[in-house]
Order: C-alpha cells, then sequence, then structure tokens
C-alpha cells in the first residue's frame, strides 16, 4: 500500500492548461491550423481574368506602332550598313591596287639588284686596270652610279608602297568593325520588329471574328481608307479626290506615282514596286519624279523645306508622332497616301487621325 502510494508521487495526474499556457497552446494550434490550409490551398490563386477585346486592340495598336518605330531604326541601319559595306569593298580594292604595284616595284628592284651583282662583282678599280678602253669604262661606271640611285628611288618607292598597304589595310579593318556593329544593330532591329508582329498576331488570335473586324473597322477609322483587303478601285474614295498639283511638275509626278501604289501591300523595309512601308512608298513616289530622299522618316523630314500644317501643299511629306515614326504623301484636301500599318495596304487617308508631328516641302 505504501509503495503505491509512494508510486503515484511519483506520476502525479496531468491537469489541463490554464492561464497564460493555455493562451499559448491554443495560439500554436491556431497557427498550425493555417498553415494548414495555406498548404492546402497552394497554387489555387484566381487566375488573372483574360483582358478585353477592347484591352488586346490597344495593346495590338501599341505593337503596330512599335513595329514601326523599329523600322524605322532598321531602315537606318540598314542604309548605315550598306555604306560600311561599300566602304569596306571600296578599301579592299585599294588595297589590292597597292599590291600590285609594289609587287612591281620590288620585282623591279630584284632586276636591277641582279643586274648589278652580275656587272659588279670586280672591283671598280680592278675592271679599271683590266680595261682595254678605259673610256667605255669609265662610261660603263657612270651608269652604274645612276643605276645606283635608281635603285635607291626603287627602296624608297617600295617603302612608301609598303606604308600606304599598312595604312589602307588598318583602315579596312576599322570599317570590317564598323560593318559587324552595324549587321549587330540591322539584327537586334529586326527581331524587335518580328517580335513586335508576332506578338499582335498572337493577340488577335484570341478575339472573335466579330471582335476582329471591330479592331480592322477601328483601325480602318484611325489610318483611312476601307478594309484592310481593300484594293485600288474601294480604297479610292471620290471625297478623297486630291486638290490637283500643277501638271508635269515634280509633285505631280510623286502623287501619280503614289496613286499607282494604292491596294499594294505594307512590308516593312520594301521600298517597292509591288510592296512598301511609309518611308519607302515615299522615297519611291519622289524618285519616281526624279528626286532622291533619304530611307527613313526622321531624315526625310529633314530633306527639304518645313513648312506648317496650314501651308500645306500637294507633294509635301507629312509626318507623325513625337519620334517621326510615320509619314505620308499629302495630296490635298487634308488626305495623303500612305502605307499604314501590316495588314493594311497603301491607301488614301485623312492626315488628322494620326497625330500630326511636321511637314516638308520636297520641291
Amino acid at each position: 500500500m505504501a509503495a503505491h502510494r509512494k508510486s503515484a508521487h511519483r506520476k502525479p495526474k496531468q491537469r489541463p492548461f490554464s492561464g497564460p499556457a493555455a493562451r499559448t497552446a491554443a495560439t500554436l494550434a491556431l497557427a498550425g491550423a493555417a498553415t494548414a490550409t495555406s498548404a492546402t490551398g497552394a497554387g489555387a490563386a484566381p487566375a488573372e481574368p483574360a483582358p478585353t477585346a477592347a484591352q488586346v486592340r490597344a495593346k495590338v495598336d501599341r505593337l503596330y506602332h512599335d513595329a514601326e518605330v523599329a523600322t524605322e531604326k532598321y531602315n537606318g541601319a540598314k542604309e548605315k550598313a550598306a555604306a560600311a559595306t561599300k566602304a569596306v569593298d571600296a578599301l579592299a580594292d585599294e588595297a589590292a591596287r597597292r599590291t600590285e604595284r609594289l609587287n612591281t616595284a620590288r620585282h623591279a628592284l630584284g632586276s636591277l639588284a641582279t643586274a648589278q651583282y652580275r656587272t659588279g662583282a670586280l672591283d671598280p678599280a680592278v675592271q679599271l686596270a683590266l680595261s682595254s678602253d678605259p673610256d667605255t669604262y669609265l662610261e660603263r661606271s657612270a651608269y652604274l652610279d645612276r643605276a645606283g640611285d635608281r635603285q635607291a628611288g626603287l627602296l624608297s618607292g617600295v617603302r612608301r608602297q609598303l606604308s600606304g598597304l599598312a595604312r589602307v589595310k588598318a583602315r579596312a579593318d576599322r570599317e570590317t568593325e564598323v560593318l559587324a556593329a552595324r549587321r549587330a544593330e540591322l539584327h537586334r532591329h529586326r527581331t524587335a520588329i518580328q517580335t513586335r508582329l508576332a506578338d499582335a498576331r498572337r493577340l488577335l488570335a484570341t478575339l472573335t471574328a466579330e471582335e476582329r473586324a471591330v479592331f480592322e473597322r477601328s483601325a480602318d477609322a484611325r489610318h483611312g481608307g476601307g478594309p484592310a483587303h481593300a484594293d485600288r478601285s474601294t480604297a479610292r474614295t471620290p471625297a478623297a479626290a486630291p486638290a490637283p498639283a500643277a501638271s508635269g511638275t515634280r509633285a505631280a509626278r510623286a502623287i501619280s506615282f503614289a496613286h499607282g501604289a494604292i491596294g499594294k501591300p505594307y512590308v516593312w523595309g520594301a521600298t517597292g514596286p509591288n510592296a512598301f512601308d511609309c518611308s519607302g512608298l515615299t522615297q519611291a513616289a519622289w524618285r519616281a519624279a526624279g528626286v532622291s530622299l533619304p530611307r527613313t522618316t526622321y531624315t526625310q523630314i529633314n530633306a527639304g523645306q518645313r513648312v506648317s500644317r496650314s501651308q500645306l501643299a500637294p507633294g509635301d511629306l507629312v509626318f507623325f508622332y513625337s519620334g517621326i515614326s510615320h509619314v505620308g504623301l499629302y495630296i490635298g484636301n487634308g488626305q495623303m497616301i500612305h502605307a499604314p500599318r501590316p495588314g493594311a495596304p497603301v491607301r488614301i487617308a485623312p492626315i488628322d487621325q494620326m497625330p500630326f508631328a511636321g511637314a516638308t516641302r520636297v520641291a
């Protein structure tokens, strides 16, 4: 019995927590429950809502605009790469010509040295002593002196040729590095264009046929003309008839060319004759009039005399957006002919549908 009481003393009866201990236990239990709930709900966060058709249309518009900005940068880089290629080719041709002249000079020097060796193997005093005709020897001696002067001249010429060839090759190396940088820049802009256009196509594919039709109609309202697939007959409307430029002028010839391009597709980097981008169209139109324009929007705007919007005349170049990323050919009555964007052919459009940035009179 005593042993039993002793055992009971060693193992006292456990009692429920109370006071602070109870509150701590409850807190831990609730934390554990919350953790368990969080673990079982992990990955079950609601997905972001799909963009609305209006949001898709706005983003596609931005992508098309970004692609056009990248297109003008691509056009500029392509022009610079072409100039660098031309410089490298010209230096290679110059190096080849200099190398040929150097080889000719070396051959002449070698021939002269061989001849002198053959005729000058004996000491001049011995040759004079052995000569049966001193007068003849003296004539030959004078010739050898002149030959020595010629040899010195040839040596000096070879040194100049070597120095000049080294300079040309150094310039060629520098131009080759420039060309590599231009080609890398060209690749970056090409990738940017292709990426933005691919993103635009993916977004448009998420729209229903009706939503896409709404997008095309709204784009046409902004860029002018009929539906994106409009041909030349539907793209030109009586209301858009141009104010006539003086017949036979260069402006009239440029406008005539642009009218002939209506309905042809927009293709980035294209300058005709079957497709155009915006600056490619204006460049081709003025080329047909006998005027050479630079390739990009941001260089074309400086290719003539700036004019205000109120002073516009047929044939003027009209530019849009703050970055000067779009251009059209003004034809009068507030209208222009331009290449709008991928999927929209060359067409007539009002100039007030895009943010006006300036105008230039070419001739």
